[in-house]
């Protein structure tokens, strides 16, 4: 059994070796790392990936020189997009063990950010260990000083730290000089609360996904980049229309729950709601047609059970209003009573269409697909052997 050859890999995944001193990854041997870590401490002395690069070094040297056999190389990532630098860590690795042919794997790291990426190695190589590099740092105030100085002047610090704290400090300013009965601290401990919970469930960064692939669509020409847009415009008409609503059956809020501004609320938005939905489902659809008929059979039944959910709902508000206490409601009791169990059925008839009509729709276009496909192949083979290709034609 052949001996495993090994990579040294240090991995820069915001790209400072790029961004600060030009260095173009991956680079691979000792005279490569060497080069590019000179030229990022060059530019960046105190750049703690300079360490890990040399520290890269050092452990090849000592691994070569017990006689095993290793590679040492760095990769980078993205110094502005996350997500993106790890794709391309994931590619530039790929490009290293094609050209080194190494099977294992110690990871140099100078922090848990780089560590985000384990998995991404661990997924092409076995890793034989981790190398840690610790900076040391002047153990008194002015050090401490020093360092948050240059952590605040750090653009990933600035924009996760110093940002929403400015906002916070800038809102509970306005919310204090434009809203002088309403308590400032109340309103910073209200925004904090909300930022934590989207931190804490990972909303932000479904947020973030929502706002990249919107950007990606509009960049592509397609056409669910134009109905999300439409789709949001849907929802913020449907936001006034619920608070309108309130105003219209319930003008003296404080004499009412919040169960029942709910679902007046809901009342008056649930159709802009299902409307919006609708207007993105069909931008969805849409594009499958024109880019991907494998997606268009999971999005086909969307659009019935939105209508499903929101005949359902709708017919379940009407019917909680209209036997509410607190005050006349334009539908009555029995009216009430009518609707949700018209409404109730009726939706439960559109989606019962929407799942008898999806495997009938989706072997149609199974079928058109292996036509294409066959006439594809038809037409490369006779380009291969130059003889005319004939279609029948139905009139």
């Amino acid at each position: 059994m052949s001996a495993a050859r090994t990579l040294i890999l240090s991995v820069d995944r915001d790209d400072d070796v790029g961004y600060k001193a030009g260095v173009d990854t991956p680079a691979i041997g000792r005279d490569a790392c060497l080069d590019a870590a000179v030229k990022l401490g060059t530019a960046d002395p105190e750049d703690s990936d300079t360490n890990a690069i040399f520290q890269a070094i050092k452990t090849y040297d000592d691994e070569l020189a017990k006689g095993r056999d290793v590679e040492v190389a760095v990769i980078s990532g993205n110094h502005l997009n996350m997500l993106e630098g790890d794709r391309r860590v994931a590619r530039l690795l790929e490009e290293v063990i094609e050209k080194t042919g190494v099977t294992e794997c110690i990871l140099i790291s100078d922090g848990a950010e780089d560590e985000y990426i384990l998995p991404i190695i661990q997924s092409r190589l076995k890793v034989a260990g981790i190398v840690r590099v610790v900076i040391k740092q002047l153990p008194n105030i002015e050090g401490t000083y020093y360092i948050i100085k240059k952590l605040m002047n750090d653009p990933k610090i600035a924009r996760t730290f110093l940002v929403p704290l400015g906002a916070l400090l800038l809102i509970g300013a306005l919310a204090a000089l434009f809203l002088p009965g309403l308590s400032a601290f109340l309103v910073v401990a209200g925004i904090v609360g909300i930022y934590l919970l989207f931190k804490g469930f990972g909303l932000d960064d479904y947020i973030g996904m929502l706002y990249h692939g919107l950007v990606d669509s509009l960049k592509s020409g397609r056409v669910s980049a134009v109905s999300y847009i439409g789709a949001a415009v849907l929802v913020l008409a449907g936001l006034i229309s619920g608070l309108m609503s309130i105003v219209t059956y319930y003008p003296n809020t404080g004499n009412v729950g919040f169960l029942y501004n709910s679902m007046t609320f809901l009342y008056g938005s649930l159709v802009w709601f299902a409307a919006a939905a609708l207007v993105a489902a069909a931008g969805k659809i849409t594009d499958s047609i024109q880019n991907n008929l494998s997606a268009l059979y999971r999005t086909f039944v969307i659009p019935f059970f939105v209508i499903a959910i929101g005949m359902m709902g709708y017919g379940f508000l009407i019917y909680f209003l209209s036997i509410s206490p607190l005050e006349p409601f334009p539908f009555t009791s029995t009216q009430g009573i009518i609707a949700i169990i018209g409404m109730t059925l009726g939706g439960l008839a559109v989606a019962s269409l929407g799942m008898y009509f999806r495997p009938v729709f989706q072997r149609k276009m199974e079928a058109r697909q292996a036509v294409k496909l066959a006439r594809e192949a038809a037409e490369a083979e006779g380009e291969k052997t130059g003889q005319p290709v004939y279609h029948k034609v139905k009139y």
